[in-house]
């Protein structure tokens, strides 16, 4: 029975958010990384990153309560404010963990401006921070089960970096759903 207060059509809003910053590959990189990808065909049990959600991770915020949901705003609006636009490269694929059984098939990530980017959120929101050391890469394809290595690609490419994004991170049994909250143009003056 429904009671006055409770409506079938208002979702209750959750207690946490599962919240991450993160710069998003362009359009145009796209195809390419998808190419690289479909090394993995009739490997059923890696499963590759939808090509619309494939980023580089500056930091997991983990579940944060909703009610900081500012705080984390306001935090990425100052640090994107510090740092200036930068050019990031993409070269080689690699794997986490490097030896052993691999769980993460990934595009090693290098610019100017990301270890800048992940301090100074790291500094914005200490007790968020999980302390994990920070290794730019943009992840191609997670391991579901027994699955061999496939060999290197290199794609050598590169693009601009004006704005990273706070992204909320839904889990499904089909796999994370990417919401881009609030996007952060990169406003510093260069050195």
């Amino acid at each position: 029975m429904k009671t006055s207060h409770q409506s079938q059509d208002v979702a209750p809003r959750p207690e946490t958010l599962r919240l991450f910053y993160a710069i998003f590959v362009p359009r145009n990189l796209r195809p390419l990384l998808e190419e690289a990808q479909r090394k993995l065909k009739g490997y059923r049990n890696w499963k590759p990153t939808p090509p619309e959600q494939l980023h580089l991770t500056l930091m997991f915020l983990g579940e944060v309560a909703t009610e900081r949901l500012d705080e984390v705003t306001k935090a990425g609006e100052a640090v994107a404010r510090q740092v200036a636009p930068f050019t990031l490269r993409i070269g080689g694929t690699g794997y986490f963990p490097p030896d052993g059984t691999p769980r993460v098939w990934f595009v090693k990530a290098e610019g100017a401006g990301l270890e800048p980017l992940a301090v100074r959120l790291r500094a914005a929101l200490p007790d968020l921070d999980d302390a994990k050391p920070f290794k730019a890469h943009i992840t191609l394809a997670r391991r579901k089960g027994p699955a061999p290595r496939v060999g290197p690609v290199v794609l050598d490419q590169a693009f601009e970096v004006r704005k990273i994004s706070l992204v909320r991170s839904e889990l499904s049994p089909k796999g994370s759903l990417y919401h881009v909250l609030r996007e952060f143009e990169l406003k510093g003056r260069e050195a």
